[in-house]
């Protein structure tokens, strides 16, 4: 295969996804500060109910994460971030569902991996150190993240010439390591980091580019509830519905083929009318 040849299947641990249309990826945050829902599934009884009531309403896969990345966010110890998802990830190992673990360190990767996890969602790209080797060895999909910066400090000013182009320029360079350290073409997804070290402008440059991104793997994109919603409503983010399922079907329309989102069930029902009218022509 050649290198920047778009897959239509993904290899996910103990699956084999399907990419002809667009997969619904529900967000579980364990965490007691993410920007969205922090504390409501801060414990792993909380975290587990609402996973299930996401696979209810119609997900495709799980992103459970134990430590939130939100702008100005502080690090989290990994020994805590492994025992807010590992609870999670036991209860939820047999639910039906490939379960992806949003995760920037080595250490959780290969527990994660012990318990369970299909795919490894990755903001640092595989960049930590022992990050490709926590993963090479299995069969889990892994997603290649673009960030400026570090979440602590990413807002802070954030700078491109072509935001575009070095976007591309760095995850092409993070598949080819990906791929150069024995990951397979057939296991890699990317995603641009909507949000992460980026402005407005830059956000909305690169979801009109999503269709450059998607030349080189799958494209996996979450802009839900996001600041750039907000900033383009005025709305707070309990009221980010609308806006965030007309950035979610813009990113599908150019390719995006896994969305990560809050709201399954009103992003399930908006994908299908869209599909519905697409395939009609």
């Amino acid at each position: 295969m050649n290198l920047f040849e778009p897959a239509r299947r993904l290899r996910c641990g103990r699956f084999v996804l399907d990419l002809d249309r667009p997969l619904v990826m529900g967000v579980v945050n364990v965490t007691p500060d993410s920007f969205s829902d922090g504390g409501r599934y801060a414990t792993h009884e909380a975290a587990v109910r609402h996973a299930h009531r996401l696979i209810e309403e119609g997900a495709d896969l799980l992103d459970i994460g134990g430590e939130s990345t939100r702008p100005g966010a502080a690090e989290l110890p990994a020994d805590e971030e492994i025992r807010r998802i590992v609870p999670v990830l036991d209860a939820l190992r047999d639910c039906g569902l490939p379960l992806s673990v949003d995760t920037r360190r080595a250490e959780t990767m290969r527990v994660a991996l012990e318990h369970g996890a299909d795919l490894v969602n990755d903001i640092g790209a595989l960049r930590a150190p022992g990050a490709i080797d926590a993963v090479r060895g299995s069969d889990c999909a892994v997603c290649l993240m673009h960030m400026q910066g570090e979440p602590g400090t990413m807002q802070q000013q954030p700078k491109y010439g072509d935001v575009v182009g070095e976007v591309e320029d760095f995850l092409a360079g993070r598949v080819a390591a990906a791929v150069e350290n024995g990951i397979a073409r057939e296991r890699i997804v990317v995603d641009p980091g909507i949000g992460f070290g980026k402005t407005l402008r830059h956000n909305l440059q690169l979801l009109a580019a999503l269709d450059e991104l998607a030349a080189l793997a799958p494209v996996l994109v979450g802009v839900s509830r996001k600041s750039m919603i907000g900033n383009l409503t005025g709305r707070d983010v309990d009221h980010r519905l609308a806006g965030s399922l007309s950035a979610m079907l813009a990113a599908a329309m150019r390719g995006a083929r896994i969305l990560r989102v809050h709201d399954v069930a009103e992003s399930r029902d908006a994908l299908r009318v869209w599909q519905a009218i697409d395939d009609a022509q």
